[in-house]
């Protein structure tokens, strides 16, 4: 990607022509300084921030594609092994585990390390661990390559949203953020579509051979097109030669002598760490924010990992139970686009709690419906059910870019996540036992409960995105 050619804002009469956020120091000896933040915040959004938020939108549709691709094998594996449900609930609780650890970790090394690393690395890892799932013999072995994959998966999601974040200027972050978090669905509804086409022609083993190797070839695609983000590298001045040539590529060359600040930023934190999360008053709202995202995807991924099973233990076969976890995404991917513009206009706060009080409705009302005659039904409901609550997770992530500073930004959204990640943990061996004891009803109970408890949740957290004003 070559030099852009987006003009420079006009020259006043009073001094020479001045990017946003550039001020000079006065004196002979000084140096003009540049604020990032305000650079990126009140200047074009350019062809190649567009660039890299795409790159970081693809990255999660693999992430969603391949975290979802155990769902659709699930119920093929238990016919063609001769195991229950139950027996592979350890195995999916492992990809679980490995996605919070991922999730936690990624966070702090992406704070640290930096942002690009973290995503290229996770990439990567999933990537590896899927198509070596093709040649698994038993549920164990499949259980050790997904907590291995679950590292990778869970550490793209916030990596990539901090990437997309400190890339985007903030009049347009939550809409940029949202269209990258809505390519989980997005990416599990092109997994049941692959797998609709792969599973009865080249069975199991293919789906993880070919997703596996998909997101390897992705990760190359990352080590060599996608840049660190600059309010990373303007806190680290031995980087400032790769921040000027990032700055250039964004069609705002700058001087070699440039001293670079992100002075919004750096009034607003100091200090770096995990605590930070509980100071200047964010304690309540990261609180609020963990049990959100706990309760959110426990839901979620009761539907990314048992609906396709729920489905077929009713008496549906394969191909129509795979259409319901589709039909999630599918409403999903609508749920989270409209929700982020609805919450560009109004602000997080009732976007967010209608959204989750309705999907607690939907999934109490579809206890009402008979599989056996409305089953057209219920698979549309699932995509109801589906807009709802991922129009909710996928925003969240907004909500937590602007709670935190750039210092712990990524450490606040991961640790969130890996909070959420409990919940998905949670959700792999109560959907065994929901669907075994309760069924269809009993299951949608679970889904129903878990929304309210979100609402309720996202009522107590206070520093919500405002609304715009006009």
């Amino acid at each position: 990607m070559g030099h852009l050619s987006t003009p420079h804002i006009a020259a006043t009469s009073s001094g020479p022509t001045r990017l946003p956020g550039e001020v000079s120091s006065g004196g002979d000896s000084a140096h003009p300084s540049l604020d990032i933040g305000q650079l990126l915040d009140d200047g074009p959004w350019t062809v190649l921030q567009k660039i890299v938020v795409f790159i970081a939108a693809l990255s999660i549709i693999m992430d969603g594609f391949d975290g979802q691709l155990i769902g659709f094998a699930v119920p093929v594996l238990m016919k063609e092994w001769g195991v229950t449900r139950g027996d592979f609930a350890p195995a999916l609780a492992a990809g679980l585990v490995g996605m919070g650890i991922g999730s936690a970790f990624a966070g702090l090394l992406a704070d640290r390390f930096g942002r690009r690393g973290a995503v290229i690395v996770s990439v990567m890892v999933f990537g590896l661990a899927t198509f070596c799932i093709g040649f698994s013999a038993n549920v164990w072995q499949i259980g050790a390559l997904r907590f291995i994959a679950g590292l990778g998966i869970g550490g793209a999601l916030p990596s990539s949203t901090t990437v997309a974040a400190e890339f985007t200027p903030a009049r347009r972050r939550t809409l940029a953020i949202t269209a990258t978090i809505v390519c989980v669905p997005l990416g599990g509804m092109l997994a049941g579509l692959f797998a609709s086409v792969v599973l009865p022609n080249l069975g199991w083993r293919a789906l993880f051979f070919l997703g596996g190797a998909l997101a390897v070839l992705l990760g190359f695609l990352l080590l060599f097109i996608l840049p660190e983000t600059p309010r990373f590298l303007v806190r680290r001045p031995a980087r400032w030669a790769e921040l000027r040539q990032l700055v250039g590529r964004m069609s705002r060359p700058v001087a070699a002598d440039i001293v670079f600040t992100d002075l919004g930023e750096q009034r607003i934190e100091k200090r770096e760490g995990f605590l930070a999360l509980f100071e200047k008053g964010r304690a309540r709202d990261t609180i609020a924010l963990w049990c959100a995202f706990f309760l959110n995807l426990l839901a979620v991924y009761s539907a990314f990992t048992w609906l396709p099973t729920m489905l077929t233990s009713e008496g549906l076969d394969v191909a129509i139970a795979g259409s319901g976890l589709t039909a999630y995404n599918f409403g999903g991917v609508l749920g989270a686009l409209t929700c982020a513009m609805a919450i560009t206009r109004y602000g997080s706060r009732w976007p967010l709690l209608l959204c989750s009080f309705l999907g607690a409705t939907t999934a109490l009302y579809l206890t009402r419906v008979n599989i056996g005659l409305e089953a057209n039904i219920l698979i549309a409901g699932f995509g109801v059910q589906g807009f709802f609550a991922n129009a909710v997770q996928s925003t969240m992530y907004a909500v937590c870019a602007y709670v935190y500073p750039t210092s712990v930004r990524a450490t606040g959204t991961a640790s969130a996540l890996a909070f959420g990640r409990l919940g998905a943990i949670l959700s792999a061996f109560a959907g065994a036992t929901v669907i075994t004891v309760g069924g269809k009803d009993g299951y949608l109970l679970m889904l129903g409960v878990a929304m309210i408890g979100l609402t309720l949740s996202l009522a107590v957290v206070g520093r919500h995105i405002p609304a715009r004003k006009t």
